[in-house]
């Protein structure tokens, strides 16, 4: 059956809650009755719309098992030049949108990343950082069992350099413009600014065990379902007309509310990325994805099919992230897989509503570490985080999606307002 022509203006609305609803099992019960009533209303059932998308995954997914049998990675490498230059050539751009994930090489130079890597050694050891470490700040990250795997790190030279390089700007615009950023007269955000989103750093010793991280994704959790502007950025799914879904639309995204929540996101990222600064083998505990943007239709059908319970969003919740799994999501799970050895300078970046994991090691072999740097382009709602990012910036504090730990307030090394270029201070906001 072909999609319907049921003008969407005369569907059933949808409820919404512009905040954490105080009684979530009776808002899950309601949303989902709604939008069951709503793709019903176009003329499909809720099955038939789940059945398109599911044929398109099942496709995407036995691809990228057939690329593994064969040998092949999954992940697309472009050479940072061919970015540089404009020079990627046509079959990488097209695996890139298909597969949704991309290892830049020579993103930098090797023996940059490394100085960077020893840099903030330096960094912390001066600042007594071990001495004082309290901990895991957050239930999240502290479960890989490091001591400590994540540092709550987020204002050294070497990290700000990064970020406001040329060279990063340059991965981040290309990335950008791989989404639809502009439709219906509205540019939902500035390909070519980025805001500068400040995260922490991975540094795993040789020898180290890691638990590593559950299957999960990021962009949100209820609020992707109950929030006016998320329903009009997933409006195709829940209108019936589920072959025109793009999961490279950023329509509706950048400038609506996010239930808050101690693992978000205030940012919109185009992409989550990290910058590698030491060696990693792709068997040493790395992070692996389901490469297939369109998993993101699967996820949020999902719930809506009658062998999930009224009161169930397959597990998703607010204040967690939003889980991915054999239990309901087995067709995907066939299709995780890891990123291919990379070397310090090179970068790893994928689509921000990608399902990924971090696989555990044990004894793992050399160092794996990381600087996390998305791609988070100019928009409203990265301009309004922005300002919480600069009061953060002028006085070491951890940026407020992140536990409060202020390590840095007191650091007199750290990167000052005086070390921004133009790039920094445009990503900021200063200009």
């Amino acid at each position: 059956m072909s999609a319907p022509t049921v003008p969407a203006t005369t569907l059933p609305a949808l409820p919404h809650w512009e905040q954490t609803p105080a009684d979530l099992t009776s808002a899950i019960r309601e949303i989902k009755g709604a939008l069951r009533a709503r793709i019903t209303a176009s003329g499909r059932t809720v099955e038939e719309v789940f059945g398109v998308v599911e044929e398109r995954v099942r496709a995407a997914v036995e691809d990228i098992e057939a690329a593994r049998e064969r040998g092949e990675t999954v992940w697309p490498e472009i050479d940072y030049a061919d970015i540089a230059n404009g020079t990627v050539p046509a079959e990488q751009l097209a695996l890139l949108r298909r597969r949704g994930c991309l290892v830049v090489r020579g993103h930098f130079p090797r023996q940059q990343a490394l100085g960077w890597d020893a840099d903030i050694v330096d960094y912390v050891e001066s600042n007594r950082f071990f001495d004082d470490y309290r901990g895991p700040g957050d239930d999240f990250f502290g479960s890989v069992g490091s001591k400590p795997e994540i540092y709550p790190i987020y204002w050294s030279p070497a990290q700000m350099q990064a970020r406001q390089s040329e060279r990063m700007a340059a991965v981040q615009a290309f990335l950008n413009g791989q989404w639809k950023h502009a439709s219906d007269g509205v540019q939902w955000f500035d390909p070519s600014r980025d805001s500068l989103y400040p995260d922490r750093i991975r540094r795993r010793p040789e020898g180290a065990d890691s638990g590593g991280l559950g299957t999960h994704l990021d962009p949100g959790t209820l609020d992707l379902w109950m929030t006016e502007a998320y329903q009009k950025a997933f409006r195709h799914l829940f209108d019936g007309a589920v072959e025109q879904y793009d999961p490279w639309d950023a329509a509706h995204r950048t400038a609506g509310p996010q239930y808050p929540g101690s693992t978000m996101c205030s940012a919109f990222r185009t992409f989550q990325g990290w910058t590698a600064l030491s060696d990693m083998d792709h068997d040493q505990g790395v992070l692996h994805t389901v490469a297939i943007p369109e998993a993101m239709a699967y996820l949020m059908l999902r719930p809506l099919l009658s062998d999930v319970p009224d009161d169930d969003m397959c597990g998703v919740t607010v204040n967690q992230v939003f889980p991915a799994g054999d239990r309901w999501h087995p067709l995907l799970m066939r299709a995780l897989s890891g990123i291919p050895d990379v070397r310090a300078g090179d970068s790893v970046w994928w689509h921000c509503d990608m399902i990924h994991s971090v696989a555990p090691v044990r004894n793992q072999q050399g160092w794996g570490n990381v600087m996390y740097i998305p791609a988070a382009p100019w928009c409203p709602r990265n301009e309004s985080y922005a300002a919480r990012v600069r009061e953060a910036f002028l006085t070491g504090s951890s940026p407020s999606d992140f536990p409060e730990e202020h390590y840095e307030r007191a650091w007199p090394n750290r990167f000052r307002p005086e070390d921004l270029n133009e790039t920094g201070r445009r990503g900021l906001g200063l200009d």
